[in-house]
């Protein structure tokens, strides 16, 4: 009996120990219900449900409603189907959104390449007399001799180009040997451009003398300079 008296005593002290369970739905300290569940009785059958294999209830489907697309909304879904297909961007499917006007001539561009335009101005004879009036005023400018420079004593390398006829690298005047190399490269690094160099050696005594080395092979033409160009534009 003893012992039975003192089981007691030690479960009453136990249970006045115990935390207390906050409801969290109710806000109130509740030991008698679980956490987070407002109806303990729904959260119950709930449960016995889901054992018993018994689904819950479900909710009636809510019927979708359509409405037929007017004429300009149509064409704008079309438009937008035709540019998915055809890969470029997509376009702004709405009705507020029509469809582009085609410009057929915008002012101040000309229609001669327009088969239609032309036609409508003027016929296959007018074109070919307007092609033979255009073809009579042409003018073909044949080259002349370029003037002397006034006032100033340097020698003209475009005439001396035209003078000349032998290709690039032709000997055609007597040149040393000695220290040929170096001595080419010193007096040609000393120049901004061929041009300038060229008109130098002439100024020299060139071709026939080369004082400073710059015509080691003998062709009349100093450093890199070459008479090509102006050759071409005379048209040989």
């Amino acid at each position: 009996m003893r012992v039975f008296l003192l089981g007691c005593a030690a479960i009453a002290t136990l249970s006045a120990c115990a935390p207390q369970v906050p409801d969290s739905a109710a806000g109130v300290v509740d030991t008698g219900r679980g956490v987070g569940f407002n109806n303990y009785d729904a959260y119950q059958a709930a449960r016995e449900a889901q054992l018993n294999g018994t689904a819950p209830a479900v909710p009636a489907p809510v019927a979708v409603q359509s409405t037929p697309l007017d004429d300009a909304a149509e064409a704008a879904a079309a438009r937008l189907a035709a540019s998915q297909n055809s890969g470029d961007a997509p376009l702004d499917a709405s009705p507020s959104n029509p469809a582009p006007q085609v410009v057929a001539n915008a002012a101040g561009i000309s229609g001669e390449n327009d088969f239609t335009a032309v036609s409508a101005q003027r016929d296959i004879e007018a074109d070919a007399a307007l092609i033979a009036q255009n073809r009579a005023q042409y003018q073909v400018i044949q080259p002349t001799s370029l003037p002397t420079r006034p006032g100033s004593g340097r020698p003209n390398i475009v005439a001396f180009a035209l003078q000349t006829s032998n290709p690039v690298g032709t000997p055609l005047y007597k040149r040393s040997t000695f220290r040929a190399e170096a001595k080419y490269a010193k007096a040609c690094a000393g120049f901004a451009s061929a041009d300038l160099a060229q008109e130098e050696f002439l100024a020299q005594g060139g071709p026939q003398k080369d004082r400073k080395g710059m015509d080691p092979d003998g062709d009349g033409f100093a450093c890199t300079w070459s008479p090509a160009a102006f050759r071409a534009a005379r048209g040989g």
